[in-house]
């Protein structure tokens, strides 16, 4: 075994396909310490710079004294709190629906939903650059599954049109989480409804950060329960925390405590992060200028790398993809950044189509003017010709 596996390491190391974790010495922010020295952050998700929040710390100290550090079974055993119980009622309220249900993580969520939902003999049919956790959903369903053209409308419309099953589901990214822009949500919705089909929205990168409340894709396009039937969020991005919340009418609630698996048969979150999550939301809600400078510094951002003749791809959200092309390129890029002390991730496939290696730069409501000016100098440097 060991000498197989070594020779498949191998294969991808000279590949420039491997990964490499690295271990982190301080809390998330836009400055934190790894291998001894301190960098500029421009890899993390924590859009609204709330992972190391003081009120959100507090509520995860005061959760753990209240509720202890685990929550001892699932759900449906004696896993459910009371802490559990008022996050799912204010993340309804904050999601516009009737009800919602945590998950411990959105890839669980993502596999339980469509399972939940569809089998054998029915079709789902996904955006090609959805996130994993969607494409595995599909894919471990048991249904036919179907990938139709990025952002493509017409496609899906095709695919519709010659799909025959009885019951369809239509999963997309509503901010995809690779390139950063926004699916067409309204055209999706509008295609679904008149196919008879169902609209599932992984809104992971958008709840948060879009909307004038933070309410996500769809709130920033005006789009409804009615319109998405399906919404799926997490709570580890913006929220600053982890986990996962899926939010619709109340028969869409009821059948997934039912039938989603990955709900049914895994320990629930820690009451304490619950609590944490609380405080995040409140927070997420009633400070807009977070939103505000985060969208300041986006600006900011694709002014400058314009002005160097980067190639950005087309996004307004707080992701920034530059295009490299080369996977040696991209982590040679990565790497001298990160000599200048900036960490920015570089993303390979199979995550991206082959040939579309990037450098993943993400922006927090927690960086400055002057650090992003910083990071356009050292990019301005790492991609020199």
């Amino acid at each position: 075994m060991r000498s197989e596996l070594a020779a498949g390491l191998a294969e991808r190391a000279a590949q420039g396909l491997y990964r490499r974790r690295r271990v982190l010495e301080s809390p998330q922010g836009p400055v934190v310490r790894r291998d001894g020295r301190e960098f500029l952050n421009f890899c993390g998700n924590d859009y609204l710079g709330l992972a190391n929040h003081p009120e959100v710390v507090r509520a995860f100290a005061l959760g753990a004294e209240r509720w202890g550090a685990g929550g001892g079974a699932s759900h449906l055993v004696c896993g459910h709190t009371a802490a559990h119980h008022a996050l799912e009622e204010e993340l309804a309220v904050f999601a516009g629906r009737e009800r919602a249900l945590l998950f411990s993580s959105g890839y669980m969520a993502n596999l339980g939903v469509i399972a939940a939902l569809t089998g054998r003999g029915d079709s789902v049919l996904e955006d090609k650059l959805n996130h994993a956790s969607l494409i595995d959903g599909g894919l471990l369903s048991g249904a036919r599954f179907s990938r139709y053209g990025h952002a493509d409308v017409a496609s899906l419309q095709e695919k519709l049109a010659g799909c025959g099953s009885r019951r369809k589901l239509v999963a997309s990214d509503g901010v995809f989480s690779m390139d950063g822009d926004v699916a067409p949500l309204p055209q999706l919705a509008a295609a679904a409804r008149s196919y008879g089909a169902w609209l599932m929205v992984d809104d992971a990168h958008g709840l948060g950060v879009l909307g004038a409340n933070g309410g996500g894709s769809l709130e920033h396009l005006g789009l409804g329960q009615e319109d998405a039937p399906i919404l799926m969020g997490t709570l580890g991005k913006a929220f600053g925390v982890c986990g996962a919340f899926v939010a619709g009418c109340e028969e869409l609630i009821e059948t997934l405590i039912q039938q989603a698996r990955t709900y049914i048969y895994t320990t629930s979150l820690p009451p304490a992060v619950a609590e944490a999550t609380r405080a995040s939301l409140r927070l997420a809600q009633s400070e807009g200028w977070r939103r505000e400078k985060l969208r300041a510094l986006v600006r900011r951002f694709r002014a400058g790398a314009e002005a160097l003749g980067l190639e950005l791809m087309s996004s307004d959200t707080p992701i920034q993809p530059v295009l490299v092309g080369a996977n040696e390129a991209a982590v040679a890029a990565s790497e001298r950044l990160a000599e200048a002390g900036v960490w920015v991730a570089a993303i390979r496939p199979p995550t991206v189509p082959a040939g579309t290696a990037r450098l993943r730069v993400t922006l927090s409501a927690a960086h400055d003017e002057a650090q992003v000016d910083r990071l356009l100098d050292a990019l301005a440097e790492a991609l020199r010709p």
